[in-house]
């Protein structure tokens, strides 16, 4: 299926690179007390539901108090993930010069070590984006989520991956860093993944004795409930992370590049793949601090390090140059991109022969002006 992107010239793409790079300038330039006091509110939110989610469980023998619990343990744990852990270690609040603030010194509530995140995500993810056999995050080396990759019968279980991916998110991205595809093809040896290896062992071991015996523990008699609370608060985590995170990648429109058409990328030509390659998700404020703000997929792609609460202050602009030069802004609803995302894990589970239909015209060129491929 070929897109209606139109064709940039060299001069357009520089044009496009020195309106993003002012508008980051202006963001930079913007930074201070409110962002400083922002985020200080969001944790002080995150730890007054987790005290109250772990008080609660001191009596979870009483359902109300069990479910009540488990409810503030959950948003505590989604908080902790995506509006402070993911945003924190993007080195969105390293100005600040606060230690527990700071991108290199902090550890978020899950399993997957902040280290090897940052390299698989801040590095490999946002400098490739979409990029077919660069960017690890298309499909994560367990699904099939764009045409450009290779059929063959073992993406025949797509849709049971993505489930078993959604419930256990976060052994997944745990996972995701031993680069499993690479080692299974020989592109990786073993020897080579020592300190992943060791990192993911110390957190997932650290991380499952705080969940599943230190805090059940403390609860004396309510060990069991407790655990389970802890258990269902992190399906939940897992769930909403994962939903969002592959609205924000995944949806119909978003566009995928090969390494050919992005050799020699420049300013304008890297935004405009950012732009592209991205969507966001319509809603609230509040959803959108659920979120991370990563319901602003395209304007955290354009601007990884830039405090997410600024994305919702930005997103018109950024709409409007998007108009500006022709290029489409892909958004909608919560259920309309996670509609559209199952129905390609659906789709792309089958043979090409299935759904392509034999005049599709395949990848062009973005440089010159040809279609892309939409993932």
């Amino acid at each position: 299926m070929t897109t209606k992107t139109p064709r940039l010239t060299p001069q357009q793409f520089e044009e496009l690179g020195k309106d993003l790079d002012a508008l980051r300038q202006r963001l930079l330039d913007d930074l201070g007390e409110e962002d400083r006091k922002y985020i200080y509110d969001v944790v002080k939110v995150q730890r007054a539901l987790e005290v109250a989610g772990r008080g609660l469980l001191m009596a979870s023998s009483f359902p109300p108090a069990w479910i009540a619990g488990t409810a503030a343990l959950s948003l505590s744990k989604i908080i902790d993930n995506m509006e402070i852990g993911h945003n924190v270690m993007h080195g969105q609040y390293d100005w600040m010069r606060d230690p527990a603030m700071n991108s290199k010194m902090f550890e978020w509530d899950n399993v997957a070590p902040g280290e090897n995140w940052k390299h698989s995500h801040n590095y490999i993810h946002h400098t490739y984006t979409n990029i077919l056999g660069k960017d690890r995050d298309i499909g994560y080396g367990v699904l099939r989520m764009d045409e450009g990759q290779r059929w063959n019968p073992y993406y025949l279980g797509n849709p049971a991956y993505a489930f078993a991916l959604m419930v256990f998110f976060e052994w997944g991205v745990m996972l995701h860093d031993l680069e499993v595809d690479n080692l299974r093809t020989g592109r990786k040896k073993w020897s080579e993944t020592a300190g992943v290896r060791r990192r993911m062992w110390h957190k997932g071991l650290k991380q499952v004795l705080k969940d599943y015996v230190l805090f059940p523990a403390l609860t004396g008699p309510q060990f069991v409930a407790t655990a389970t609370a802890n258990a269902t608060a992190n399906l939940v985590r897992n769930i909403w992370a994962f939903s969002i995170i592959f609205c924000g990648h995944f949806p119909t429109g978003v566009e995928s590049f090969t390494e050919d058409e992005t050799k020699d990328e420049t300013r304008g030509e890297w935004y405009f793949r950012q732009m592209l390659g991205s969507a966001n998700i319509s809603g609230s404020p509040l959803f959108h601090i659920m979120t991370g703000n990563l319901s602003h997929q395209i304007e955290h792609h354009l601007f990884p390090d830039i405090p997410a609460r600024r994305y919702p202050q930005i997103a018109g602009e950024v709409r409007a140059i998007c108009e500006k030069y022709g290029l489409p802004y892909n958004t909608g609803g919560l259920t309309k991109q996670l509609s559209s995302v199952a129905a390609k894990i659906v789709k792309l589970a089958l043979p090409d022969r299935f759904w392509r239909k034999p005049s599709n015209p395949g990848t062009r060129n973005v440089k010159e002006g040809r279609a892309l491929r939409v993932a």
